[in-house]
């Protein structure tokens, strides 16, 4: 059975920022009231589409495995931001990175979508059907959110994330996985204002994220630290073989709960949500990234990994690095210049949801 190693990966990080002193401006609160309750000091605020974004990542992953755009033969784009529903986001990906002979699919599974596509593609490679992937993770978060709620406002950004696979014979790459959906209470985080189900002859408010902030952190923590014990017996593999740590970047509170439980020593856990914020599927892609880039993640390396979001969805996922930790190529590959602030961009959108709410 052929393995799907991870042979390139990069990201696409919007220019514009928020910081939490500037949040303050848009809602109540204050740098302090958010940091100490999220361990967010920052978020990114895209002036593209979820479809640019992930074809910069895709791109500097691409560069950074040193192959052929032409010779993917999947692209795989985890979001819950879409650009477009139909056709899919990921076949725009597929056309602006250059890979014309590739399938492409969009996944939904929330902020576990990026492990469910990683998922997806290894199964591929591994039944022999493909030999090439890129996996994606893209977000423009900031859409949705409600600019008038300060629990809302304060968590979400932008960005994306990707990686390369590669069939080849040696053991590395997804090792062990366990994905799964505790369906029954769905609601207690989800978006309003969206989809089919809506009268769209209706006039329609501004979308919100709604979440029962308590729930879902008893639930994260549970969920996300049961499912790394799954996939470390699943590998037969004990909590000190783990190199590396890198969970959903959702709130520092909930990282350093599972961190606690799993008993990790900090400076194998990868926390880059104090400057990006939650980026939903995102966050892990970002991460690995920026793990490769810190030299947390080094030839060889044993990753734990786990996510938990809307659905409510959940995935853990044990990843052997191969002898690579340096990229073969550099792409230029940029996004447009932004000539507005994080507030200026968003500040539309502020207007629209304070309007929107009862006087």
């Amino acid at each position: 059975m052929p393995y799907a190693h991870i042979t390139g990966w990069g990201k696409c990080i919007p220019p514009a920022s928020i910081s939490n002193d500037e949040i303050s401006e848009i809602v109540d609160t204050t740098d302090e009231w958010i940091t100490t309750r999220t361990g967010i000091k920052a978020r990114r605020v895209s002036h593209v589409s979820t479809a640019e974004l992930a074809s910069v990542a895709a791109k500097h992953a691409i560069a950074c495995a040193g192959v052929d755009a032409k010779d993917i033969d999947l692209v795989v784009l985890a979001t819950c931001t879409p650009s477009t529903v139909v056709a899919n986001t990921a076949s725009l990906v597929q056309k602006n990175i250059g890979a014309t002979g590739a399938a492409a699919m969009d996944t939904n599974a929330a902020c576990s979508g990026f492990l469910y596509a990683l998922q997806a593609a290894t199964a591929q490679i591994q039944a022999g059907m493909i030999k090439k992937a890129v996996v994606i993770a893209a977000e423009r978060m900031t859409w949705y959110v409600n600019w008038a709620r300060r629990d809302s406002a304060v968590l979400f950004g932008d960005g994306a994330g990707a990686v390369v696979l590669e069939a080849a014979e040696t053991p590395a790459g997804l090792l062990g996985t366990k994905t799964g959906c505790d369906s029954e209470d769905r609601d207690i985080l989800h978006i309003t204002n969206f989809g089919s189900d809506l009268n769209k002859y209706e006039p329609i408010g501004p979308s919100d994220l709604l979440f029962e902030g308590r729930e879902i952190f008893k639930r994260a923590v549970k969920g996300m630290s049961e499912a790394c014990d799954d996939v470390l017996e699943q590998a037969n593999l004990k909590l000190d073989d783990i190199d590396v740590l890198v969970p959903h970047q959702a709130n520092l509170r909930i990282i350093q709960a599972i961190q606690n439980r799993l008993k990790v020593d900090d400076e194998k856990v990868m926390v880059n949500i104090g400057e990006y914020g939650n980026t939903s599927a995102a966050t892990i892609a970002i991460a690995l990234c920026e793990a490769v880039e810190r030299g947390l993640i080094k030839p060889h390396a044993n990753i734990m990994s786990a996510a938990f979001g809307a659905g409510l969805t959940w995935a853990a996922s044990y990843i052997k690095w191969g002898e690579r930790v340096t990229p073969i190529a550099i792409s230029d590959a940029e996004l447009p210049p932004c000539d507005k602030t994080g507030l200026e961009l968003v500040a539309p959108a502020v207007k629209a949801c304070k309007d929107a709410e009862p006087s």
